[in-house]
């Protein structure tokens, strides 16, 4: 009875209860954890470059890591951030490639043309080869460097590939969506191919291991067979905990109790990569690199609320810009670091880690223009004050615009429809269409087949293009302060101009039918040529199919017929 009350609670009742106050969270969960004597000792001088290891999860809420007060185990990841230096005012990307893009160019999307969406499997675009990436720095720097896990970052042509673009070997998926053990993916109805490659080539033997499992494993076996003595660097992008929600079934029945299946199944992922983790943490030491490594651990966009995740208290929740959108999991373990134990305040974004990462390999960035990152090393290991005042969370040009806004809502130097959204210093302003925005509490009581939609939808008729915070003083975005202070609106809004003048075309090319897995022997893979050159960025007509060996995808047909028959079934019950 108390279940069919609870979901009747409107964002309201939330509000009365005190459930949005800054209050809510412990101060225990996010405050400094006390410092032991012996760690105020200095840490060991840079006698080396370290060896640097960079973790990317995919679509882990903000409350899912238990020192946020989560119900979720992550013991590990726990202990390594109450070692180091929480990031609490970290930010990533909304969504899966702009992210990724903006890790490994140190560039805002609008920089490199990915401002809109995601790179889709069929699309032939990849991050502009112009890009001198992370790992190519590192490489100059003398890092041996590997790739573990999903790219997402395109692949129509082999040059997009990440062995192409500064890795020394790869094993992970290139799409943004696999099953975690036949690492099959479906782009659309009968659209589905394998994908896990090892380097440049399909791994059709690793099929059947579980890929959080496999990524682990294969970062010990890299670490086992290289010389701590030469610096590495290994970029770890679990797919974990991205849809679908799977799991082996010891970790599910940990969370028994919880009544919502979606939320128990996702629990079990994130508590099965924080046992991945622990085996890294522990092969670092195992072979000798830890004591002089850096450990940098990021989630990719918010939580995906439909599917498990939770961003509470913050408000929105994956591919919106909303706190529960952008702001993420951060923090750095490292023995070098000289101010350990304690939660940073500094500003950070994801662009940051460019700069930051290269400085401390001892790279040459004089050579590259134009980044939007900083070196924040100094702030994270020493607490000093963040290089960062301002961050383009985007301009979307592309996006659905906002049916109310329009030019002279903003000033007349602003088309309010726009999709963007920047923060300068404690102030974060939104134009257009922002995304689902209200706050939905952690699902673990049971199945809301409907309530949490409705609640999400709460705003959604709002006749408004413009949003104010004062985020620093207003973390969950209650408080729109738009009307009442115009003159920052239209500082925030001039910022925009600034940045809008400086972003290039977008590139979101139409999906081109070579890309088919059945033309590349039931694998997703590079389908364009060396020398077809631009051609294939404007998505034209194919080249004529080449008579190849077609590898016959029997998992693609199975599933077209389970998807057809789950339409009928919905069909039914509507």
């Amino acid at each position: 009875m108390a279940v069919y009350a609870l979901t009747g609670f409107s964002l309201v009742s939330l509000l009365s209860f005190g459930y949005l106050s800054w209050d809510w969270m412990k101060p225990s969960l996010v405050a400094d954890v006390a410092t032991d004597p012996m760690e105020k000792s200095l840490p060991p001088t840079f006698t080396r470059p370290p060896h640097i290891i960079f973790i990317l999860t995919d679509d882990q809420g903000y409350h899912d890591i238990g020192y946020h007060g989560s119900d979720i185990q992550t013991p590990t990841l726990d202990r390594l951030a109450a070692e180091g230096v929480k990031l609490e005012n970290y930010y990533i990307q909304p969504i899966c490639t702009p992210s990724r893009s903006q890790l490994i160019t140190g560039r805002y999307q609008i920089h490199t043309g990915l401002q809109h969406s995601i790179i889709r499997p069929r699309q032939p675009n990849c991050l502009p080869l112009d890009q001198v990436t992370l790992p190519q720095k590192l490489q100059e720097a003398g890092y041996s460097t590997h790739m573990v896990g999903k790219w997402h970052l395109g692949f129509y042509k082999k040059e997009c590939l990440p062995t192409r673009r500064g890795f020394d070997t790869f094993l992970g998926s290139l799409t943004g969506n696999v099953d975690y053990y036949t690492y099959d993916n479906c782009d659309g109805p009968g659209v589905c191919g394998y994908d896990l490659h090892e380097g440049e080539d399909v791994a059709w033997d690793q099929s059947g291991k579980y890929s959080t499992f496999l990524y682990a494993q294969r970062v010990s076996k890299i670490l086992a067979s290289h010389s701590p003595k030469e610096p590495i660097f290994i970029y770890v992008a679990f797919q974990a905990v991205h849809t679908p929600l799977q799991s082996p079934k010891e970790y599910i029945y940990r969370y028994r109790s919880m009544g919502n299946v979606a939320r128990r199944k996702y629990a079990a992922m994130v508590t099965c990569m924080d046992e991945a983790v622990k085996n890294i943490t522990w092969a670092l030491k195992k072979y000798g690199y830890y004591d002089n490594s850096v450990i940098v651990f990021s989630t990719d966009n918010g939580g995906q609320t439909f599917s498990g995740g939770s961003n509470w208290p913050l408000r929105g929740r994956k591919g919106t810009y909303w706190e529960g959108g952008v702001r993420g999991i951060g923090f750095v373990h490292s023995p070098l670091i000289k101010r350990k134990r304690r939660t940073s305040w500094a500003l950070v974004h994801i662009t940051d880690w460019y700069p930051t990462l290269v400085s401390l390999a001892r790279g040459n960035l004089s050579n590259v223009q134009g980044l939007d990152g900083y070196n924040v090393w100094p702030a994270i290991s020493e607490g000093k004050e963040s290089p960062r005042t301002e961050i383009l969370h985007n301009i979307d040009p592309l996006y659905n615009h906002a049916k109310y806004g329009s030019l002279e809502d903003g000033f007349g130097i602003w088309n309010t429809a726009v999709q963007a959204s920047i923060r300068v210093g404690e102030w974060k302003l939104l134009t257009g269409d922002p995304g689902y925005s209200d706050w939905i509490p952690p699902q673990t009581l049971t199945n809301f087949p409907g309530s949490w939609w409705n609640l999400e939808r709460l705003t959604d008729g709002l006749r408004k293009s413009v949003w104010l915070f004062n985020i620093t003083a207003d973390p969950y975005e209650r408080y729109d302060l738009s009307e009442q202070r115009p003159d920052v609106v239209r500082t925030l809004l001039m910022r925009l101009v600034h940045y809008n003048r400086t972003a290039i075309p977008v590139r979101y090319p139409a999906e081109n039918p070579r890309a088919h897995p059945d033309f590349n022997g039931g694998a997703w893979g590079p389908w364009a040529s060396e020398d077809d050159g631009e051609e294939w960025e404007g998505g034209r007509e194919p080249l004529k199919s080449r008579n190849k060996k077609k590898k016959k995808c029997k998992i693609c047909k199975l599933r077209s017929f389970f998807r057809k028959l789950n339409t009928r079934l919905m069909s039914n019950r509507i």
